[in-house]
Parts: structure tokens; sequence; C-alpha cells
């Protein structure tokens, strides 16, 4: 399942973490973005796509967060990959990676610099719903995040995460909601934290 990635762009678990470290993650987030790369692994054993662009964006894309705790640690970390020289495909899964994406009005009342948010490409959805299935450290199920979004107020993005949840899942064959269920609600990590 899946292809090889083409670009030499593309970090290893190894150098993801070694990126994380430099830019100045702290722990917690790089167990996190292990956390995020277990789930991604498990939706790779049923879904095709480019698996050396999952892990990557997988492991960096809360890189951001090595400067900003807030929404804008996504377009933050979209602009530490570029300067790391990393391939365009990793930059934009970190830049769409928030919830569903984010659309024209979010980006508007975010402030975030103007572009395209929303994940298109297989890579950039599975990355993207791998992270609201993780909660910190924990695998959840998908109404964790949604409840969360609804409950601050964030409707289009709460119904953007279910339709992504839907349309993964029938990749998938089955409810992703079953993942915490296969590799557990902390499993077990394959990157070095």
């Amino acid at each position: 399942i899946g292809g090889k990635s083409v670009s030499k762009s593309i970090p290893n678990d190894t150098e993801c973490v070694a990126h994380l470290k430099k830019a100045g993650c702290k722990k917690r987030v790089i167990v996190h973005c292990c956390t995020v790369r277990a789930v991604a692994d498990e939706m790779l054993t049923a879904i095709d796509a480019d698996e050396d662009l999952v892990v990557a964006g997988a492991l960096l894309h809360a890189i951001g967060r090595s400067v900003d705790q807030t929404i804008l640690h996504a377009s933050i970390g979209a602009s530490i990959a570029e300067k790391l020289g990393l391939a365009p495909e990793l930059v934009t899964i970190i830049r769409k990676h928030t919830g569903a994406g984010l659309d024209e009005q979010d980006v508007i009342e975010y402030g975030l610099p103007p572009g395209d948010y929303i994940p298109r490409t297989i890579e950039e959805k599975i990355v993207a719903h791998a992270d609201n299935l993780v909660h910190d450290d924990r695998v959840v199920g998908h109404m964790y995040s949604v409840d969360k979004m609804r409950s601050r107020g964030f409707e289009r993005g709460a119904t953007r995460m279910e339709a992504l949840h839907k349309e993964l899942s029938a990749l998938y064959g089955e409810d992703l909601d079953v993942i915490p269920g296969k590799i557990g609600e902390c499993p077990k990590l394959k990157c070095f934290t």
C-alpha cells in the first residue's frame, strides 16, 4: 500500500524528531507528534497514500508549536519547514493540518496569511484527521474534537471535520473511531522521543 516518495527533502523519523528538537519543541509536543504518527500509520494499513510523506507530515505537523500555541502554529510551522528546505508538499501538509482545514472566513478571522488551508490531497487529509484523533498523547474518537470545536462556536469547522471523518472512514473500510481499540489509547510509539 502506498508508494515511495520521490522527493529527497522528506526527512525520516530520526531527522523529523531532530527538526522538532532543534526548533525548540517541548517533549510533550514531540510525544503528541509521535502519537499522531501512530494513528496515521494505522490509517495507512488500508488507505493508499505516500507513506513517507504522511509519516513526515504527522511527525512535523506541530513544529510551529515551538513558537506559538495558537492556531497560528500551522502557518508558522509551514514557514519553519520551508526554511529547512523540506518538500513543498510537506510544507503544505503542515500549513493545512488544523482541524479539517480552515476556510476563507477562518483565515480572515484568525489573521492568517492569505492562502489555501483546506486539506485536498489524501496525505494532507490523513495527517489532519490523525491529529483530530489525538488529544495530547491520547488516541480519541473523532467526536472528542468535533464536540470541542462546537463548544467553542466553530460550527463550520466541526461540520468539515465530520465530513472528513466520514470520507476517510469509507476509504479505511470501517469507522476510524475503531483506531483507539486497535492501537490503544496510548499506543507504543515508533519514533524516538
